[in-house]
């Protein structure tokens, strides 16, 4: 198996077609087909399948395509280092970060990296660290980073907790219900889950139910945590938000949180790694600036942080 083979069959993937990847790579159809056909013939299996919109992977392409980009991804990252071994700054780092880290840690955290590595490209997706847990095992991701899983992880990844963050019920400035003092008070107003299921055993779930109310229901979910906001400001829906969002957040001046008596869940953020491979330099970097920049924010809340 060559590695030309294996940059082969990820492009005719990636691309959707051998036309299209053919002209990615700089090589004609038949040489691009006889590649990828080659390595089937050595793995014996079908790798690739067609449908009227193109190749598809078969069920034995799909295991293959797993590896196969984690492979490539690794190779990237060795080239990568072995460069920066050498004195070069340039290089790159791609992570994942939920809302508390884009709007709490990352500005700061940004910033101290790019004065140590001005020249290293940084590709940054926002999403529930939890969520990106596949991208960080293929090697997509160096990181992700957010709050932590209730699910038990497995042993290739490890997570680090670096701080705790409260939550409070938040509303738009001037809610009719801005001076409850009881989640009893709240019980059948409108909710925006945000991010969340509302299914059995989330937290918005669990808060009702150890102060003996019926859970709430969920009438707009929004993955989107920008929109989540906004639709929040401009509503009577209420959320559950952690406070270092709240307090941070460009449409802070149009929110506010309800300040009731009953004890609200707090989160343990921090950061999700793989456990089999070391991080490049550029991304050991990064690692330590979001470390730093968070716990920070955890001694100046008061909230060390909680395995």
């Amino acid at each position: 198996m060559r590695l030309t083979q294996i940059r082969d069959f990820l492009a005719v993937v990636e691309c959707g077609g051998v036309r299209a990847a053919a002209r990615k790579l700089g090589v004609s159809q038949p040489t691009l087909s006889n590649s990828v056909r080659e390595l089937e013939v050595e793995l014996h299996v079908q790798l690739l399948g067609r449908s009227p919109r193109g190749v598809v992977l078969t069920r034995a392409g799909r295991a293959f395509h797993a590896r196969a980009q984690a492979a490539a991804t690794e190779l990237r990252k060795a080239s990568e280092e072995a460069a920066q071994t050498g004195g070069s700054e340039a290089g790159t780092v791609t992570f994942s970060m939920g809302p508390v880290g884009v709007i709490a840690v990352l500005p700061e955290a940004l910033a101290r990296f790019r004065r140590q590595f001005p020249r290293a490209r940084v590709n940054i997706v926002e999403g529930h660290g939890h969520l990106m847990l596949a991208d960080l095992r293929n090697g997509t991701l160096d990181f992700a980073f957010g709050q932590k899983s209730a699910n038990t992880l497995d042993a290739a990844i490890r997570f680090r907790p670096l701080f705790r963050s409260e939550q409070a019920v938040c509303a738009r400035k001037g809610h009719p219900l801005s001076r409850a003092h009881s989640l009893a008070e709240l019980a059948g107003a409108d909710w925006l889950a945000n991010g969340i299921s509302f299914a059995p055993g989330d937290a918005v779930e669990k808060m009702f139910r150890s102060a003996g109310l019926e859970p709430p229901q969920a009438i707009v979910r929004c993955v989107s945590h920008t929109s989540a906001l906004s639709l929040l400001a401009h509503s009577d829906m209420l959320t559950l938000a952690q406070r270092h969002i709240l307090n941070r957040s460009p449409t802070r001046e149009l929110l506010q949180a309800i300040e009731i008596a009953d004890p609200l869940p707090s989160v343990t953020v921090g950061m999700y790694m793989r456990a089999d491979t070391p991080p490049t330099r550029v991304a050991a970097a990064m690692v330590r600036h979001v470390t730093a920049v968070s716990r920070a924010l955890g001694r100046a809340a008061g909230h060390a942080p909680r395995p």
